[in-house]
């Protein structure tokens, strides 16, 4: 299992927080995803032998959110 973090565009609402968490947790390879809204970070632990960090990041940006950068 990976772990990454991904840096995300300035998150406006605690609502936000939980779009993300629903659509990753339902995402096939992630075991487990912990959005912070203060300081605009998705920590996300996965299997790196069904998804990578790309195809991660176009999960988030498909639900409107930017992806900064991958810590």
């Amino acid at each position: 299992m990976k772990k990454n973090i991904f840096k995300l565009d300035t998150l406006t609402c605690p609502s936000c927080v939980r779009r993300i968490e629903v659509a990753l947790s339902k995402t096939t390879g992630v075991e487990n995803v912990e959005v912070l809204f203060n300081s605009s970070k998705a920590i996300v632990s996965y299997n790196e032998e069904q998804i990578n960090n790309s195809e991660i990041s176009s999960v988030i940006e498909n639900l409107g959110f930017k992806v900064l950068k991958t810590l």
